[in-house]
């Protein structure tokens, strides 16, 4: 060259994607200067100034595409058309990009736990019988063995067992993956993962999904097929069938026959096509139960016949109908990768939300008198009466699983004795189980109180345990869709639920006050912990108690940002007829109207509830 004086030359962006190193820093308004080895007034150079705005733009996008795939604690996405308005966006490249960063995250742990360079980290892996989960496992695979990783694969799994893969002997991973997208459609899918602690929390997955977001723009490349280490093919879910039955024989005790404890009751299983047939074949057949008349035990991706949801009403009814068919003395119905259940009894009355709190309420009281009991803020003002009637302490807290699980385990670390913490959904978790939500484990806890009732003589069912319970004359959930474009739902939907705290603090909707919801750590709808480890928030609720001069306290409200989608869900209960749909009337004229909130947020079925009391 002419010249070899350095000089400065600013570009935007850059020319190539090829090893683009992302970070916030790199936005499309942003201008860098880069020193070159020539002066750009030579004759014989030719600078070519790049403008990149739009592959910064592309950029961004691909990035923000992998951090929406964070649900809370989970990873979920749709991997598969089909979905009306949804695009794939769990790709196989994604899933590894996933993988790759939590292979790292997990082997910078274990060594600052170690405090020296770690080999041979163990990751197990399974999954529910989704018809993506063949593609996005082989990804999986690949990412982990990216990092060095010794996969193990378990094949068609539970959500509780790949937990108890990291603590049950002889296996012990130091961390385990489940791909599922739980009871959502067969078109999502998902991760969840594992350490010995337990479930990562949200703030973790984040910084996994956004290292992920990283790798997955620099490289859109497609998934590495080459596998420096194979997994390993075990057989976990044998091993974990024999624990659970180990804990019925043990607790029974049944002296006439300890092996086969269940000989003589009829148990109704409903998998729902997911992955929850093994408690049929593995653990209640093989302790001496009849289950003849059980439903879609086989694994189906497709999930022809209903929702693999104890929360959904056909798998409820299909239940309900088996049960009194047979005249069998337990329903039970599991979600898709087993984390949640619901049961039915011998009267064929359903046992779901409020109701299965109840119910494992009154078991862990009788064992653990004076407990608390840890639910999230959507239960009823009769549950909460049934568990202080029976000695117990009932704290509400913010709804998610996670939340509630997270808060168990701080309540107990702080000596508040908590050794139930439940959702509605059926997610739920005891203190005795490493804080595990364990549909199964939930059943097994219910059984043992089915057959020691009935060798204590009584011949009454699991239902008569709730009797007493006070149903709520009126609960309604009503859904409200943000309206803009994903990358920017969640913040609209934070303004808005922010906008309903305001106007409940400033007084301008009369006779509704924010929630204290229990009289433990929780305040402000519970938002905040008012303690020295305040738990991170992961989406933005507020519960508000509602009073009128003829009924008292009546009722409550609960808006909630969903991390599911990008739409904000209402609850409602009223003790009085109407309660429900009065507000309404005030959510909608009050607040949304008032304050421009039907702008932002697709206001109709408020609109439609306020007008005639329900959505038919």
């Amino acid at each position: 060259m002419a010249a070899t004086s350095s000089s400065s030359i600013a570009l935007k962006g850059n020319a190539t994607k090829t090893s683009f190193p992302f970070s916030g820093e790199a936005k499309s308004s942003q201008t860098r200067r880069l020193n070159f080895p020539f002066s750009p007034s030579s004759p014989l150079t030719r600078i070519i100034v790049v403008k990149s705005a739009k592959f910064a733009t592309a950029l961004d996008e691909e990035v923000e595409k992998i951090k929406r795939l964070q649900n809370g604690s989970d990873v979920r996405g749709v991997a598969l058309e089909g979905e009306k308005g949804r695009t794939v966006d769990l790709t196989p490249p994604a899933v590894e990009a996933i993988a790759e960063s939590f292979g790292e995250w997990l082997r910078s742990k274990l060594e600052k736990e170690k405090g020296q360079p770690v080999e041979d980290v163990k990751v197990s892996v399974g999954r529910d019988p989704r018809i993506s989960g063949a593609s996005l496992s082989a990804a999986l695979f690949a990412g982990l063995g990216r990092v060095g990783c010794l996969v193990f694969d378990m094949g068609l799994a539970t959500t509780p067992a790949c937990f108890m893969s990291t603590v049950l002997p002889p296996f012990q991973y130091d961390a385990s993956i489940m791909m599922t997208a739980s009871h959502l459609p067969y078109t999502r899918n998902g991760l969840k993962f594992f350490t010995r602690r337990g479930g990562l929390t949200s703030p973790e997955v984040e910084e996994i999904c956004d290292k992920a977001a990283r790798k997955y723009a620099n490289r859109q490349a497609k998934v590495s097929t080459a596998l420096s280490n194979p997994p390993s093919r075990v057989d976990f879910m044998s091993t974990y069938a024999q624990h659970l039955r180990d804990i019925i024989k043990y607790r029974v005790n049944h002296t006439a026959h300890y092996d086969t404890p269940l000989q003589g009751f009829q148990i109704i299983v409903n998998a729902g096509n997911g992955a929850g047939g093994f408690f049929t074949w593995n653990v209640l057949d093989k302790l001496g139960a009849d289950t003849f008349g059980s439903l879609h035990l086989n694994p189906d991706g497709m999930f022809p016949n209903h929702i693999p949801n104890p929360g959904d009403k056909t798998a409820m009814a299909l239940t309900r109908a088996a049960v009194l068919e047979t005249s069998a003395d337990l329903g039970i119905v599991f979600d898709t990768d087993v984390d949640r259940s619901g049961v039915v009894d011998n009267e064929g009355n359903p046992i779901n939300g409020d109701r299965l709190i109840a119910l494992m309420s009154a078991i862990v009281l009788r064992e653990h008198p004076g407990t608390t009991i840890l639910t999230d803020a959507r239960t009823s003002m009769a549950l909460t009466r049934f568990i202080t009637s029976r000695g117990g302490h009932h704290c509400l807290y913010r709804v998610g699983y996670r939340n509630v699980i997270d808060k168990g385990i701080q309540l107990n670390k702080d000596g508040i004795e908590t050794h139930l913490m439940m959702e509605t959904s059926g997610h739920g978790a005891l203190k005795e189980n490493y804080f595990l939500d364990d549909g199964a484990y939930m059943v097994v806890k219910i059984i043992i109180e089915m057959v020691r009732m009935s060798l204590s003589g009584s011949t009454e069912g699991i239902g008569s345990l709730i009797k007493d319970l006070e149903e709520p004359p009126e609960s309604v959930e009503l859904r409200m869709n943000v309206l803009s474009e994903p990358m920017h739902a969640k913040a609209n939907a934070i303004q808005a639920i922010e906008a309903f705290r305001a106007y409940v603090e400033e007084g301008r909707l009369e006779g509704w006050e924010l929630d204290s919801c229990g009289d433990c750590w929780v305040s402000e709808g519970c938002l905040v912990d008012l303690n020295d480890t305040p738990a991170p928030v992961d989406a933005h609720m507020y519960r508000a108690k509602v009073s009128d001069e003829e009924h008292g306290e009546y009722g409550w409200i609960h808006l909630r940002q969903s991390i599911h989608n990008p739409n904000i869900a209402v609850n409602m209960q009223s003790l009085v007829p109407g309660g429900c749909k009065m507000m309404a009337e005030v959510l909608l004229e009050k607040f949304l109207l008032a304050s421009g909130m039907d702008k932002v947020l697709d206001i109709s079925q408020i609109n439609k509830y306020s007008r005639g009391g329900n959505l038919s």
